[in-house]
């Protein structure tokens, strides 16, 4: 079971980023009922899948990239280190942005929703990246 969870994780990045990608579309539409569904599916599923990545790094502890070749691990460090770093950042960002929108605080949740929604959509993009690069390039 816990060799599945790098996969697992994987689709959950993939399904959060897109559901980000609908929510925006969503708002850009002014259509708020189905936005704030679309935006609590995303958080729940962000919280699924930081809740399996602790089992699985609990389980493992950290993965290392074994590929040969100066370039592709350069590449595959600097993903990591910005996707690390703005991973940090995204749980506390989701709760505030969240917290104001549910609470009707709407000038507040669009100015954090600025900055919350391309660090979120691009930790969940990365982590699908750095998935792929870890475990399926030959």
């Amino acid at each position: 079971m816990i060799s599945l969870l790098p996969s697992i994780n994987a689709t959950l990045n993939a399904f959060s980023a897109v559901l980000l990608v609908w929510g925006y579309l969503l708002i850009r539409r002014k259509q708020i009922e189905r936005h704030r569904r679309v935006m609590k599916t995303a958080f729940a599923t962000s919280c699924l899948f930081l809740v399996s990545y602790l089992v699985y790094h609990s389980q493992v502890g950290s993965v290392p990239f074994h590929h040969e070749g100066t370039t592709l691990r350069t590449v595959y460090l600097s993903i990591l280190l910005t996707h690390t770093v703005l991973a940090a950042t995204v749980p506390v960002l989701a709760v505030v942005t969240l917290r104001r929108g549910l609470s009707a605080r709407y000038d507040k949740h669009r100015q954090i929703a600025r900055w919350t929604l391309p660090i979120w959509l691009y930790v969940s993009v990365t982590g699908v990246v750095v998935y792929v690069m870890l475990y399926h390039v030959a």
